[in-house]
């Protein structure tokens, strides 16, 4: 809501900084990848003189003193006299995981193609795509990504999951299920983690050729080939069938890759997949069930992320409208679990 009565030079301090974004992003980047941070940390008490600082690092006097010049402007550092010191956003920077996993998911992944986020939004494409590959979505792509594409692809979406998955698995688990089916699978960490959680079950991952490859060949390394099936599908081609008879379908961040229509198609295969008294298990970070403004903030982000880079069409959606295309399917949702590994909410669902 506009506030009359709001500070004019707080306002337009917070505009600049909006403005000048991506200026403040590549200078934060490369402070922290060329480990003048990391040099500021180690001398954080008694600070540190650009001289000691400029002998230290492998960056020309003039480069390095620009970047500490605006990087002070938005509180990266700071400055007493002669001396620089880093700050708590620096810290952040520096040290934190999924500000580490953010950033360079945004430089690898993101950065170049959303000078095209304009066009996206209009024409329902992920016109940002092509910054990274000729593929229709990023999902085609992932398995010929560049290595440190792919590594921070990962990154970021294992951040997000992995944490969830130890707390998830005991509910999943507490049905006793015989056969699993993890649909979009990527690289197999859910299985994984099932087939060592419960000896008994069998895993059947579905997924697109080039992360199916690439998870059983994961699989067959960690000794689980017996016990992690593969099945390649397209779940948005009309024609694809699911194996049947499963007690449980598993879906971890992965309906959040389709819009509204799509969603409903998936749901739709996976009831039909289904045993009468199986359930179908989905796996989402919603906007609207996050702990803090932070993760909200994080969450929103990543939708922008579908729109311009992944496919055009999809988001992280509000837990109410998954439910609602949970229920368009002849499916209800029986138990939620909010706060799965601090920003998950897993959605237990039947026929």
């Amino acid at each position: 809501m506009f506030n009359s009565e709001e500070n004019p030079h707080t306002a337009i301090f917070e505009a600049q900084k909006i403005v000048f974004g991506p200026f403040a992003f590549q200078t934060a980047k490369t402070l922290r990848d060329s480990g003048v941070l990391q040099h500021l940390f180690k001398f954080r008490k008694a600070g540190i003189s650009l001289r000691d600082l400029e002998s230290s690092i492998d960056l020309p006097r003039y480069g390095l003193k620009v970047l500490l010049d605006f990087s002070e402007s938005f509180g990266l550092i700071a400055r007493e006299g002669k001396r620089y010191t880093i700050t708590k956003v620096g810290y952040f920077i520096l040290k934190d995981e999924m500000t580490r996993v953010n950033m360079d998911f945004v430089h690898d992944i993101c950065y170049k193609g959303f000078f095209d986020l304009d066009k996206s939004i209009i024409e329902g494409r992920p016109e940002g795509l092509k910054a990274l590959g000729p593929w229709p979505t990023i999902y085609e792509g992932l398995s010929q990504l560049n290595a440190k594409e792919q590594k921070s692809w990962f990154a970021f979406d294992h951040f997000y999951s992995d944490a969830a998955f130890p707390a998830a698995l005991p509910i999943v688990f507490k049905s006793n299920p015989q056969k699993i089916m993890d649909i979009g699978g990527n690289t197999g960490k859910w299985s994984l983690q099932c087939v060592a959680y419960s000896p008994d079950v069998i895993m059947t991952i579905v997924d697109l050729p080039g992360q199916l490859n690439k998870a059983m060949q994961i699989a067959e390394e960690k000794g689980y080939a017996e016990r992690i099936l593969g099945c390649q599908a397209d779940l948005l081609d009309e024609k694809t069938t699911l194996p049947k008879n499963n007690d449980i379908i598993w879906m971890s961040q992965f309906l959040d890759c389709f819009s509204e229509t799509e969603i409903v198609g998936i749901l739709s295969k996976a009831r039909q997949a289904l045993d009468d008294d199986g359930q179908i298990c989905i796996l989402e970070t919603f906007c609207d069930r996050q702990p803090n403004p932070v993760a909200t903030y994080c969450i929103n982000a990543t939708s922008l992320y579908f729109t311009c880079i992944a496919n055009g069409n999809s988001r992280m959606y509000h837990a109410p409208d998954m439910i609602r295309l949970v229920n368009e399917t002849g499916l209800r949702v029986v138990e939620e679990h909010d706060g799965l590994g601090g920003f998950h909410t897993l959605l237990i669902c039947r026929k």
